[in-house]
């Protein structure tokens, strides 16, 4: 990896953060009303399928934010898990949006959330037993990729 791919990982990741530290702000209390999403997230059903988007977005901000202090320390390891998680973070919150307004589009949706937060488990388990941010991002991958399934089922 050249600087400026570095550079422009760098850059990148700096917004992504960002965001999620924006998001953060919007969702203050969000561990208190995970049982709310069932009634305020179009019904039971499609609630715990946002409450699982949801959780695999936080866990993938902590994750993205672990990858970056890695990497700003030289630890290029991690790379290839830092990329999966950008693109696992916005897939799942499309993913909650669409469960959240019950779109006609979200069994189409689902399967392909749930490949995606395939790849980043597969990725986070390479890294769980030195980092607990990955294990954590792994663990919820791995719930909304049930949760996929059962709504595409």
């Amino acid at each position: 990896m050249d600087r400026r791919q570095l550079l422009i990982g760098g850059v990148a990741l700096a917004v992504t953060s960002l965001a999620g530290v924006a998001r953060a702000g919007q969702h203050d209390g969000h561990d208190e009303h995970h049982e709310d999403h069932a009634v305020s997230t179009g019904g039971a059903k499609n609630g715990l399928l946002v409450t699982a988007a949801l959780d695999c977005v936080e866990a993938g901000d902590i994750c993205t934010q672990h990858c970056l202090t890695l990497l700003s320390a030289g630890d290029t390891s991690i790379a290839a898990c830092m990329a999966t998680v950008q693109q696992m973070v916005p897939t799942c919150e499309t993913l909650a949006k669409l469960a959240s307004l019950d779109s006609p589009h979200l069994a189409a949706y689902a399967p392909v959330c749930a490949a995606i937060c395939k790849d980043c488990e597969a990725e986070c388990r390479k890294h769980e037993k030195h980092h607990a941010a990955c294990k954590a991002c792994a663990e919820s991958c791995a719930k909304c990729i049930t949760a996929c399934t059962m709504i595409a089922a």
